[in-house]
């Protein structure tokens, strides 16, 4: 059956589909509640639905929108159930928010941003070129900042924050992250897994990682 993706304003949100949507991360880590994912509807702007049929196979709260007048995508969190098409639910989100970003931001490279716990969550940024953090690249004081730019703008104290590590420190509460677990976890580049040591999800601490849509490759989507 194919995959539906559906995206609308948070406003639109109603109570039956963050009941759906908390239901679906009660089966995961996550835990995320209505509480919580209504919160998320009022601080962010759109909030993409990936389905099955009638079933919700996937969400993510985003946010098109300019950062000192770089085109970003940012994701604020979302979750992707645990099935064997976990991979297509999160290539087919993306590709609707990328399909998005090309239309809000044309002929321009746009910066796709998000939070992750783990290594599997890199699976998001397979088409991304300059991914910060990643293997064998020591971070320029540019991308250094844009790391404390996207920790600001996901509401993180500044003290919690290692604009060298990319490591944001929690507050004992679970993340508000991209949750997604890959189907193939031994292909992990070792190099991107050690970026995680730090991360202990337990104590809600969290990996903010960037990298580049480009112009030509978004234009393909339109």
């Amino acid at each position: 059956m194919a995959i539906r993706v559906e995206t609308k304003d948070c406003t639109a949100l109603d109570d039956t589909e963050l009941a759906e949507m908390a239901d679906l991360c009660a089966e995961g880590p996550a835990k995320y509640e209505v509480g919580l994912l209504s919160k998320q509807a009022e601080a962010w702007v759109l909030v993409t639905f990936a389905r099955e049929g009638s079933k919700l196979r996937g969400f993510a709260f985003t946010t098109l929108e300019r950062i000192g007048g770089t085109p970003c995508v940012l994701v604020g969190c979302a979750s992707i159930q645990r099935n064997s098409r976990r991979d297509a639910v999160l290539k087919a989100m993306l590709t609707d928010q990328f399909r998005r970003a090309v239309l809000a931001f044309p002929d321009e490279d746009v910066l796709v941003g998000t939070r992750f716990l783990d290594a599997g969550g890199f699976e998001a940024y397979r088409t991304l070129e300059d991914i910060v953090p990643r293997p064998g690249h020591r971070a320029t004081g540019e991308e250094r900042a844009w790391g404390r730019r996207l920790a600001k703008r996901f509401n993180i104290e500044v003290a919690a924050y290692d604009d060298r590590t990319f490591v944001a420190k929690g507050d004992g509460v679970y993340p508000l992250v991209m949750d997604h677990e890959s189907l193939k976890p031994e292909g992990f580049d070792p190099e991107v897994v050690r970026f995680f040591k730090a991360v202990i999800s337990s104590t809600g601490d969290s990996l903010i990682a960037f990298g580049w849509a480009m112009a030509e490759d978004l234009a393909k989507l339109s």
